[in-house]
């Protein structure tokens, strides 16, 4: 069966900063999810949530990803050690086997940073994401960063947002054929455009062709739920999104 996560920003920056992670990880897994990804944007007081958040999933059993929102190179171009430092203490605090960054403003990444980055992260591994952004969310940007750290001998695995490509002005399917063996981890996120703005929806909704891209990344990879959840009901309504999600996966299995 597809193993499907949450990201919980999913549940919306207010409400999830009202309540706090460890309560919506409690609904997460109440509708069935197989594990969360936790966001360091909307910790309010990481000092008592991530505790919670970690005794939660431990007793749950679940797998958690850890999102740092801190980029990897600052923009001057230099490798932010501190960013780093800090998302693999929170990463590790949570017990999280992942650990989810952008590559921020690498064009400078020398071998030198390359390889300090990969002993750094010793124990957790590192995804980088392709963000919203012309320097960290193009395929020609994202390429030439995975080529320079394979030629420093530190290479790197990705996580694939399906939707953020369109922000970056790039075409999903044809990133998913150049990166689908570099893949670990997908966040589902459908989109449709408003004028000259993207925005994230359900997959059921999406404007883009959201199954011939999840058709040309590998099988068996964890997905996650990264678009807005809401409703009345909403332990009913992220119940529905994660078996539609698992119906999903199971189509495209009988059409592989």
């Amino acid at each position: 069966m597809q193993q499907v996560l949450i990201s919980l920003s999913s549940f919306g920056a207010a409400q999830v900063r009202r309540h706090g992670q460890p309560w919506f990880t409690r609904l997460a897994q109440q509708a069935g999810a197989d594990g969360v990804e936790v966001r360091s944007e909307l910790l309010v007081d990481p000092a008592t949530e991530l505790p919670a958040i970690a005794r939660a999933v431990r007793a749950w059993g679940a797998p958690v990803v850890y999102s740092s929102a801190e980029p990897l190179w600052g923009p001057d171009g230099t490798l932010d050690f501190a960013a780093v430092q800090r998302a693999v203490d929170a990463a590790r605090l949570l017990g999280a086997a992942r650990l989810k960054m952008s590559i921020g403003d690498a064009r400078g990444a020398s071998r030198g940073d390359l390889r300090r980055l990969a002993e750094s992260v010793g124990g957790v591994e590192l995804l980088i994401e392709n963000d919203q952004t012309a320097g960290a969310g193009t395929v020609d940007a994202l390429q030439a960063f995975f080529r320079a750290a394979e030629e420093a001998g530190s290479p790197l695995a990705m996580t694939f947002d399906m939707g953020n490509w369109h922000w970056a002005g790039e075409e999903p399917l044809d990133a998913a054929r150049t990166f689908a063996a570099r893949v670990r981890y997908v966040h589902c996120k459908g989109v449709q455009q408003h004028g000259r703005r993207w925005g994230a929806v359900p997959l059921a909704d999406s404007a883009a062709p959201w199954r011939a891209v999840l058709r040309a990344l590998p099988r068996g990879l964890p997905w996650a739920i990264e678009y807005p959840l809401v409703g009345d009901d909403l332990l009913q309504t992220t119940r529905g999104e994660i078996a539609q999600l698992r119906e999903a996966s199971a189509r495209l299995g009988a059409f592989a």
